[in-house]
């Protein structure tokens, strides 16, 4: 059968979506914002209008680019005592994390302006055919799966704060506070916004009355945004940084955002390094595994925390600088946010790899649109020098990474993962599955992962116990989680080979995988 594409994302709305608009004759850049446009309804507390993100495209013809239409610092700081700014805990079961919510904690959103850039440069429908999926979505109401109603028990504290949005998520189960596996969640005044928008464009968000909105609930409530804050913003079209890695070239995003100059640094560790000696989830590959992920993280605290200048990425990419930090690794024994993914080509062989986050969420919605503003301030990710401390206007770094690895054969990968700091990782290890231990796509994917920040060590069930002893007496601060879980990301990917195209839903964030006959 002759396939017109495939698509990789987050939930069966969200994948279904960019299959409606590849059935349609869509492209794959018409596939991905009608894809998007679905996550902000059916992933509510992962993706939002009012977040940010980065497309990788690769076009048919061989052209790459990066959209940034990440967040933006304020224009303007307000005192600490005058911001609406507090913590709350996000409990996983098994390890907690604090997040600062408010409206204190909102950037400037770019995923609006973001997508209506996307669809001048690169779509071949009208915006209003590409919404929808999404509006239609949110009007008619999704049922709510097991993956989204545990992400909302996880960050339950933020969707409890403020009646609004309790209004919206809250559960007509008996001691439920938010909407369990079942429920119907259904999204109106989000639905008219989103037919508005698609009408109108994105000066209704950043010129008119949605800017207005929120200039003056912040104004009144203690947030930082104005009208100015909108009026300026911009997208950044960037040359994606490209990786070389074993004869196989990787594409990913550059600097000043981190994860894929990180993803490349612990690359680099690992080129001079002989894989072959070594097999998956042996104690020896996961002890050389948990060093490179440690190094990485000493290298960008070193140079993201050290080094005062815009584009810290660019020394740790420096061949003498890399050098030092493997032969720490070589003295060694051997021996011894919310984020969302969507991954789609299409049969021309565009490819369109995008990674986007609402943060968790400040807890409010822009009045009269369902639209629930970002906490991007509030995360410790993003403000490695300490909340309050942001330079305004400033674009701010991110751990995303869409990442496109060309193969040798010509045959070409998608990928790119959520989990804040952790997607690093995870795409780290899945493009060294695939490249050096030559797993299948859905190997690669399934496999367990770990991860290693700040000597603390996390490991993800399945591997073997006894390969692990050694692993865990090195980290004496560590955690083994019985299952695999949403901490370790979620690598939803497609590819292409002689057979064809396929992808792969990673299970640990609701992925699902389509591929979408002609």
């Amino acid at each position: 059968m002759k396939k017109t594409g495939v698509v990789a994302a987050g939930h069966k709305e969200t994948a279904k979506a960019a299959e409606v608009i590849l059935h349609s004759g869509g492209n794959a850049f018409d596939a991905v914002v009608a894809a998007h446009l679905a996550a902000c309804v059916v992933e509510p507390v992962l993706t939002s209008l009012a977040g940010g993100g980065f497309l990788l495209a690769h076009t048919a013809e061989g052209k790459s680019a990066l959209y940034d239409f990440f967040v933006q610092t304020p224009n303007k700081k307000r005192t600490v005592q005058e911001t609406d700014f507090y913590p709350i805990t996000a409990d996983f079961g098994t390890v907690t994390q604090e997040f600062h919510i408010g409206l204190g904690s909102i950037a400037t959103p770019g995923t609006v302006k973001g997508l209506f850039a996307i669809h001048k440069e690169l779509c071949t429908m009208p915006m209003m055919r590409l919404a929808e999926p999404a509006i239609n979505l949110a009007r008619e109401g999704v049922v709510m799966n097991a993956f989204q109603a545990y992400i909302f028990d996880v960050v339950q504290a933020i969707y409890l704060s403020n009646p609004e949005t309790l209004a919206i998520f809250g559960s007509h189960k008996e001691n439920k506070p938010l909407l369990q596996q079942g429920e119907i969640l259904k999204q109106q005044e989000l639905a008219d916004c989103l037919d508005s928008l698609a009408r109108e464009g994105e000066v209704l968000f950043y010129q008119g009355e949605i800017a207005e909105a929120v200039s003056r609930l912040c104004n009144e409530r203690g947030g930082h945004l104005s009208k100015d804050d909108f009026s300026s913003y911009q997208i950044i079209k960037r040359n994606p940084l490209s990786i070389s890695y074993r004869q196989t070239s990787i594409l990913t995003n550059p600097p000043p955002s981190s994860g894929g100059t990180l993803i490349a640094f612990a690359l680099k560790l690992l080129e001079k390094i002989d894989l072959r000696k070594y097999s998956f989830g042996t104690a020896n590959y996961l002890h050389l595994l948990a060093q490179i992920l440690d190094m990485t993280d000493k290298a960008r605290i070193d140079t993201y925390l050290n080094d005062t200048s815009h584009h810290p990425g660019e020394q740790l990419l420096d061949p003498e600088y890399i050098a030092g930090y493997r032969q720490q690794i070589m003295e060694k024994a051997s021996c011894s946010r919310g984020t969302t993914h969507i991954s789609v080509m299409d049969k021309q062989g565009n490819i369109a790899s995008l990674t986007t986050s609402n943060g968790e969420g400040c807890g409010l919605f822009i009045p009269g649109t369902g639209i629930m503003l970002n906490n991007m301030l509030g995360e410790q990710d993003l403000n490695p020098h300490g909340f309050h401390r942001w330079q305004t206007n400033q674009r701010m770094s991110s751990m995303m990474a869409p990442s496109i690895v060309l193969l040798e054969d010509g045959n070409q990968i998608v990928l790119g993962s959520g989990g804040s700091n952790r997607l690093r990782t995870a795409i780290l290890q899945v493009l060294i599955n695939l490249i050096d231990f030559k797993m299948t796509l859905n190997e690669a994917i399934s496999s367990p992962r770990i991860h290693c920040e700040a000597n603390h060590l996390s490991v993800e069930g399945g591997f073997e116990s006894e390969q692990l002893t050694k692993l865990v007496d090195e980290y004496p601060d560590h955690k083994i989680w019985e299952q695999k879980n949403l901490f370790f990301g979620g690598t939803h990917s497609v590819c292409s080979s002689p057979e064809g195209v396929s992808g792969v839903g990673d299970l640990r964030r609701g992925g699902v995988a389509m591929v979408v006959p002609s």
